[in-house]
């Protein structure tokens, strides 16, 4: 074997062994996105943004509600601007967008006016300046201007098209969300749990023992206005309707339900419930009966399919991604060989015209092993020739002396 050929297949291995090995290699898993960034909308960080994991250094007061709500981490930071503005940001990241949203109604006051920045936000100006909190997807924002401007609103919105995206069901919100009737709503009223810790602090007639947290339940409340007086609405949302079904039985019991489903608990009036599909629905206040029973048949479930639920179980996925790999692994093999058959072709064209007999096809060092096939058929085709002559005259004029016929002698 030549030297140019070896060094040529010695190259083809060493890369078809590195692309292999890429291939079987495992990605390194990603790191956490940074939630804040260093510039938007015109406004430059101000030194390095302080980040935890810790629920506690987000909020000491309220570390155990968003626990509830499946916090993950911290950042804030102090924004600046040429003209001598500042902006504090503080943001919460939470596992899925459902703990932002409770968060978010967990820190809305009714004062607040909404506003059209990210999700769903709300403002509220004071003597320290303007504070907006709004929510984009799995991310909550508390931002306090120092000086309110006109462009506020625009600069926050580029802040929420800057922060990190977290996709698929982890960014969609909770159905139950989509029963709460809208007419008659008292605006920043919508409360959100997920937990006892967050509906004690609700001050609903309802206990943690009654929801059942630990079937994967979820309470939201809201108030409404209604002809006879404010009425509270309560739905619990649970995973199906058999569990429902189950727990309405125990919210009977619990609260000593008279005839027709009404009870009467402490000073908050009277209380109806009923069940739609997975939801139970509360309406209480001091609201005349009729009004709370009219608010009460609003609230109707209705199932929807969402066209980005996951339809492919991790084991289903991890098979697509190895055949996936086997064939780009196909496709950067034979790309190879195709490539390296070129490059050994061409330099060996090229080296012979510009060396020829020098390099390749050396007459010394030729080995071919040739059976000269040629002169062999020529040679047995004239013996043959020359037998069948000889037969054919010898039976023509027959033997001579001595001699016998062919078929004789045969």
């Amino acid at each position: 074997m030549s030297l140019s050929r070896a060094s040529a297949i010695s190259v083809f291995l060493g890369v078809f062994l590195e692309a292999a090995f890429a291939l079987g290699t495992p990605p390194p898993a990603p790191s956490r996105l940074a939630i804040l960034p260093q510039t938007f909308g015109g406004w430059q960080m101000r030194g390095a943004a302080q980040t935890s994991t810790d629920p506690a250094t987000a909020d000491p007061a309220n570390a155990a509600a968003l626990e509830e709500y499946r916090f993950t981490d911290f950042a804030a930071a102090t924004y600046t601007q040429d003209d001598g503005s500042t902006l504090k940001i503080r943001a919460a990241r939470f596992a899925d967008a459902s703990g932002a949203f409770g968060a978010y109604t967990f820190y809305l006051q009714p004062e607040m006016t909404r506003e059209k920045i990210g999700d769903q936000a709300a403002a509220l100006a004071s003597a320290t300046g303007k504070r907006v909190l709004f929510y984009r997807e799995n991310v909550l924002v508390d931002a306090l201007f120092s000086r309110e401007s006109p462009m506020s609103a625009a600069e926050l919105r580029e802040l929420a098209g800057a922060l990190p995206r977290v996709g698929g069901n982890a960014g969609i919100l909770p159905p139950v969300l989509l029963a709460m009737p809208q007419r008659g709503y008292i605006a920043n009223t919508q409360k959100y749990a997920e937990g006892p810790v967050v509906l004690a602090s609700l001050g609903v007639p309802v206990s943690a023992s009654v929801v059942d947290f630990a079937s994967s339940s979820e309470v939201t409340t809201g108030r409404y206005n209604t002809p006879s007086g404010e009425a509270t609405l309560i739905l619990i949302y649970y995973t199906n309707s058999q569990m429902a079904r189950d727990r309405l039985r125990r919210l009977d019991a619990t609260l000593s339900a008279e005839a027709q489903g009404v009870s009467t608990i402490g000073n908050v009036g009277a209380l109806f419930y009923k069940r739609s599909g997975p939801i139970i629905a509360i309406a209480t206040g001091p609201a005349s009966e009729s009004d709370l029973k009219e608010l009460l048949g609003t609230v109707n479930y209705r199932a929807s399919i969402t066209r980005n639920e996951a339809t492919t179980s991790p084991e289903v996925h991890d098979l697509y991604l190895l055949i996936l790999n086997i064939v780009i692994l196909c496709g950067i093999v034979g790309g190879l060989a195709i490539v390296a058959g070129f490059a050994f072709g061409g330099f060996r064209i090229w080296m012979k015209r510009l060396y020829p007999g020098r390099i390749f096809d050396r007459p010394e060092q030729m080995e071919f092993i040739s059976l000269h096939l040629t002169e062999t058929v020529v040679q047995g085709n004239v013996s043959v020739q020359l037998t069948e002559t000889v037969v054919q005259e010898t039976l023509e004029t027959g033997p001579e002396d001595g001699q016998q016929t062919p078929e004789k002698s045969a």
